[in-house]
């Protein structure tokens, strides 16, 4: 009998497979949900009907100095959708062109590129508007706004710190430590300084047990983020939950909190799916804009294994496929993952190291990532950097046959496979 076909994205196109016949596979998606057929008439619902809040045009003023945080090239946000709408509102208030300013939430990744401002925002308004980004490593961009009981340090982009109206975009999608992104996220990290950023990555933050995909409720991480928004008055945002093609199922807009829990509860429903065991193996995609980059690609392993029980078995194997065109990514965080990565004699010393130094932004994907290494293996399939693939402590394959292979003789073919072909977007949750 032949062997199914499977699918799996891989960066703008898909990679087409089939396991050997002894391997006994599942698929694992979200809960079907039918897409917004007119997405512009659903943001501009969300828009006259916010949840705990006046609308937009009766907020603003004019004369407000007014600041739009919008997600970077990494983040699906339709924001060429999102922010155009708001931009409307804040017209039909009266607010001037010249008062408003849109940073994109680059957190501490690399700066955002003309022609990716065109994509996230359209042509139109990127000639006609002030469009910059964060600086998370510039003193006299930044302003210091003290210290949360909680001990984490608010340090934000001045545009928003001085801002008389904060409006924020996003995508609310199971999301590492905040347990779901979105909502204050995209303003607390996304335009915050380094010292934000840094201490709320920490293994303090991270080793924490409630800090968990799918978890809000005492998240350490989660609470920080939204002090951290309370301080700088996020008073409004336009949020979306995404299919796994990135069509739009539901638009919220509003309070950062009220309209940001409505969107979770959503969320929860579409991307919770549960399984009743783990694997020996679990296949992860993730497609462009993701996989451009190992930085952002390893997320897939990360998130399959720090759902609320890990997908596989201990010494079992994630399978992601990612063509990583921009190497471990060009920021400054991708880079000192990728020096951690490199440079450590072994995955042990990277956590014996994290724990005891700490480390500055975006080296937490190595502490991370060396939490999964640390009992499972990572196969990378495609990369267009195979060394690359080796230096950071995974296993470089050309194709899914050599990336099943090598599992193969290891494991024995008499496996369990999960494939999981959204796995930034499907939370696997073991019965219990």
């Amino acid at each position: 009998m032949k062997s199914p076909t499977y699918h799996i994205p891989f960066s703008k196109t898909s990679l087409q497979f089939s396991l050997p016949p002894q391997m006994k596979a599942d698929v694992l998606v979200s809960q079907p949900v039918a897409p917004i057929e007119d997405v512009n008439a659903a943001i501009q619902s969300a828009l006259d009907n916010p949840i705990g809040s006046q609308p937009l045009r009766n907020i603003a003023h004019k004369g407000d100095r007014v600041c739009i945080v919008f997600t970077d090239i990494t983040r699906a946000s339709p924001d060429h959708l999102l922010v155009p709408a708001l931009l409307k509102e804040l017209e039909i208030a009266g607010v001037q062109d010249e008062d408003i300013t849109l940073l994109c939430g680059i957190g501490m990744h690399r700066s955002s590129t003309p022609a990716e401002k065109v994509v996230k925002l359209g042509t139109e308004v990127v000639s006609r508007y002030r469009v910059i980004d964060n600086e998370p490593q510039n003193p006299d961009a930044l302003v210091d706004l003290g210290v949360t009981p909680g001990g984490v340090p608010v340090v934000l982009h001045r545009a928003v710190v001085e801002s008389d109206l904060l409006i924020a975009t996003g995508i609310v999608e199971p999301h590492q430590y905040a347990g779901y992104s979105g909502g204050r996220k995209t303003v607390a990290i996304g335009a915050a300084g380094e010292a934000l950023i840094k201490y709320t990555h920490l293994p303090a933050f991270i080793d924490h047990p409630c800090a968990r995909l799918g978890k809000i409720e005492d998240n350490p991480f989660h609470e920080a983020i939204s002090e951290a928004a309370r301080r700088v008055n996020l008073r409004f945002i336009l949020n979306v939950v995404l299919d796994d093609n990135k069509n739009a199922l539901r638009i919220s807009a509003g309070d950062a909190d009220l309209a940001f829990n409505d969107l979770v509860d959503f969320a929860k429903t579409v991307y919770e799916v549960p399984i009743d065991h783990q694997y020996d193996i679990a296949i992860g995609g993730v497609g462009f804009p993701k996989d451009a980059n190992l930085y952002q690609a390893s997320r897939a392993p990360s998130y399959l294994f720090f759902a609320p029980t890990p997908v596989i078995r201990p010494g079992g194997f994630f399978i992601i496929p990612a063509r990583c065109e921009e190497g471990a990514g060009a920021g400054v965080g991708e880079q000192r993952f990728l020096a951690a990565m490199r440079d450590a004699p072994d995955v042990q010393w990277i956590l014996d190291d994290a724990r005891l130094n700490g480390y500055p932004p975006g080296q937490q994907r190595a502490f991370v990532m060396a939490k999964v290494l640390e009992e499972t293996n990572v196969i990378i399939v495609g990369s267009d950097f195979p060394d690359l693939i080796s230096d950071c402590k995974m296993i470089p394959a050309a194709t899914m046959q050599e990336a099943l292979q090598y599992a193969s003789d290891r494991l024995g073919f008499d496996c369990e496979v999960l494939i999981v072909p959204h796995a930034l977007l499907t939370l696997p949750v073991l019965r219990k």
